[in-house]
């Protein structure tokens, strides 16, 4: 499908008479100053995962959590999963694998890991990358709105894996 879509393109803009390679190196010039605009942004959420991760907090959060994951059985184990998929992709994707050698990735844990990760998403990255990438500094409540829908996001991952696998 990629290459149909670039020749797709690429003929469109033949037919309408534009320049395609001036056009594509405008839109590299433009990418860059992007990268540039949003670089500090990221930086500071991969120092925070760093911190986060190496202070144990993640390990102290999943106690504190330990009570009320009990009473509504809910695997206590992907408490820290749930905070730093908040933050990076890439983190929680750490944490992933360290659930699937722990547990397999034929378990209980393991297969609601694999649906929790299709079911939310990396809140603080997307909204910097997307928001500072374009401008915006006043949010409203998309954060809130966020939050709520990767709380549904976890819900739904939890019952549709008892669901379909079973516990």
């Amino acid at each position: 499908m990629i290459p149909l879509i670039v020749s797709g393109v690429i003929i469109y803009g033949l037919l309408k008479g534009i320049n395609i390679f001036d056009v594509f190196i405008e839109g590299a010039k433009e990418s860059v100053k992007v990268i540039l605009t949003i670089m500090p942004t990221l930086i500071g959420l991969m120092m925070a995962v760093g911190i986060i991760r190496a202070s144990g907090s993640l390990n102290m959060f999943e106690l504190l959590l330990k009570p009320i994951s009990n009473l509504i059985t809910f695997p206590v184990e992907l408490i820290p999963l749930i905070v730093l998929r908040t933050i990076s992709s890439s983190a929680s994707l750490g944490l992933v694998l360290d659930l699937f050698k722990q547990y397999g990735p034929d378990s209980f844990i393991g297969r609601l890991v694999s649906v929790m990760m299709g079911c939310t998403e990396t809140i603080f990255y997307t909204m910097s990358v997307y928001f500072m990438s374009v401008g915006i500094k006043k949010t409203r409540y998309t954060l809130a709105g966020a939050l709520i829908a990767n709380l549904a996001g976890i819900i739904a991952s939890f019952y549709i894996t008892l669901f379909i696998f079973g516990k």
